[in-house]
């Protein structure tokens, strides 16, 4: 018999741990920021498609990089980089999807 735990343990393996970023919000407040992509890349220590991939949850933001994207992008509200970085239920699927229909 598979228990819960051992589905959300199969489902971090294949990149879609509970909490992921909300790619939407992310790219929203990136847009607002009229910040260019590549540098905030560069600014975050990563390559321009390293940030993409994180943006796009391929993988995960570390705790230093989601810090310091709040400051550049100014995203000042414990609610809004909750709802941005801790999203619960979103995956990679939902996130283009949604982007598409935009």
């Amino acid at each position: 018999m598979l228990y819960d735990t051992d589905c959300r343990q199969n489902d971090y393996k294949k990149g879609r741990g509970d909490n992921l970023t909300d790619t939407n919000l992310l790219n929203d407040s990136i847009k607002r920021s009229g910040l260019k992509r590549t540098w905030i890349a560069e600014q975050l220590g990563l390559s321009y498609f390293g940030f993409q991939k994180k943006v796009n949850n391929e993988s995960q933001f570390k705790a230093n990089e989601i810090k310091q994207l709040c400051i550049l992008l100014r995203i000042e509200s414990l609610v809004e980089r909750e709802h941005i970085f801790f999203a619960s239920n979103v995956d990679k699927m939902t996130t283009k999807k949604l982007k598409e229909e935009a």
